[in-house]
């Protein structure tokens, strides 16, 4: 059995799993721009960008999600926990839908549907067009840059009073841009697409925050395209707490149907 019949339903919190990347609570303070200073090299950027990296134990809250596809449109709230480097776990209303990733799985089931997914990370590399793993999307949860930076030469510029980062010697394959905020050096912009595949994925962080003494993105907007599809996020976190006590109630009910996830879903 495959996803498509379903895919409506789910595709919006399937892709919230990837998409868990702004934090925000009423008590939150927004942080304003700072000035970029065009003395700064390449590398002094990228070494202040991970010295910059937030500290943290636990998160939870609860996320508001508007999804478009081009053709439909929705909006839902879910349920948020997160222990670095271990688990991420979601809830929909009544734990109709769940999810659960670990740096070995991605798993979740649709009370609904009476159906399951539990495998690697193949399937979210497809989707985003990029090879994607748990510390890919826990960087992404945290503003950090998605790809080591410290692994590549880049060229520095200033582009929307930001340090704007390209490769050296870009590939013809893979193409990457970066822009990082002077203030916190952390990610403004993340840009990665495959012109050969029609692949292109943007992760726009619009502002940042300062909860609890640690900056965490605010605001954030997602557009993936792959040849003639297209779909946008935009997440709002809400209630957020920090290094509290967290579980992750999380198991696959007896007589659910294993659902088969194949491309031709996307």
């Amino acid at each position: 059995m495959t996803l498509r019949k379903h895919w409506p339903v789910l595709k919006p919190v399937f892709l919230s799993i990837m998409a868990l990347l702004v934090f925000s609570c009423k008590s939150a303070k927004v942080i304003s721009d700072g000035t970029v200073d065009s003395r700064l090299s390449s590398k002094a950027v990228i070494k202040s960008h991970y010295q910059q990296a937030t500290d943290f134990k636990t998160l939870s809250g609860r996320i508001k999600i508007d999804y478009s596809d081009g053709e439909d449109s929705q909006g839902f709230t879910v349920s948020l926990r997160m222990q670095k480097d271990k688990a991420i776990w979601i809830s929909a209303p009544l734990g109709i839908v769940k999810a659960y990733i670990t740096p070995s799985r991605v798993s979740f089931y649709n009370k609904m549907e009476n159906q399951y997914f539990d495998g690697d990370f193949s399937y979210l590399s497809d989707l985003l067009g990029t090879e994607v793993d748990f510390d890919v999307l826990q960087n992404l949860l945290m503003g950090q840059a998605i790809v080591d930076l410290r692994n590549e030469k880049y060229i520095i510029s200033i582009s929307d009073d930001t340090y704007r980062l390209v490769p050296k010697n870009p590939g013809v394959l893979f193409k990457s841009l970066f822009q990082i905020e002077p203030k916190n050096f952390k990610m403004a912009v993340q840009q990665l697409s495959q012109p050969l595949k029609k692949r292109f994925l943007q992760i726009r962080y619009n502002n940042y925050q300062s909860i609890e003494q640690r900056v965490l993105p605010n605001e954030i907007r997602i557009l993936a395209q792959q040849e003639e599809t297209e779909n946008e996020i935009m997440l709002e976190f809400r209630n957020l707490e920090l290094n509290k006590s967290v579980n992750f109630p999380y198991k696959i009910p007896k007589g659910f149907k294993e659902l088969v996830l194949n491309k031709d879903d996307l």
